[in-house]
């Protein structure tokens, strides 16, 4: 990703992805520990091994976290050019808002 921001097909992705509260709690756990294996994830949040699978699945379909197999396990981590990105973005969003005068 070589352009500091997200075009509004990425933003939506993303923003669709974070919709859900367990996927916002599965980033946070992910951003604690660097890298995780999807076990370990499942060892600290009250869900299911194919819940968080499948919550998994959908962080990665958006860009959000990648993953790398070691041997049969997955460990996942999060992207941060994505995350960094999805930052510049949303403060570019507040100051065309702030800009043009528009209440948040």
């Amino acid at each position: 990703m070589n352009d500091p921001y997200l075009n509004e097909q990425q933003l939506a992705s993303i923003c669709k992805a974070l919709s859900h509260p367990a996927r916002i709690s599965i980033l946070k756990q992910l951003i604690r520990e660097e890298r995780c294996i999807c076990g370990r994830i499942v060892e600290v949040m009250p869900l299911a091994q194919s819940t968080v699978s499948q919550h998994l699945k959908i962080l990665k379909q958006a860009k959000l976290i990648m993953g790398e197999l070691e041997g049969q396990k997955t460990c996942y981590c999060v992207d941060k050019k994505v995350l960094l990105a999805l930052g510049a973005t949303v403060a570019d969003l507040i100051g065309e808002s702030s800009l043009n005068g528009r209440p948040l």
